[in-house]
């Protein structure tokens, strides 16, 4: 387990590729991370 280093990542588009890449990223560099996301029914396809 990593330990925290009082470092906070806030990550908008969270679950997409590049977002996912980089909260696992910091997550391993022990950042606290946290992710938002938009509703899917927002999209405008």
């Amino acid at each position: 387990m990593v330990s925290h280093t009082g470092k906070t990542a806030l990550i908008t588009g969270a679950t997409g590729q590049d977002g996912a890449y980089l909260s696992e990223l910091l997550l391993e560099k022990g950042y606290v991370v946290h992710g938002v996301k938009r509703r899917s029914s927002s999209f405008n396809t």
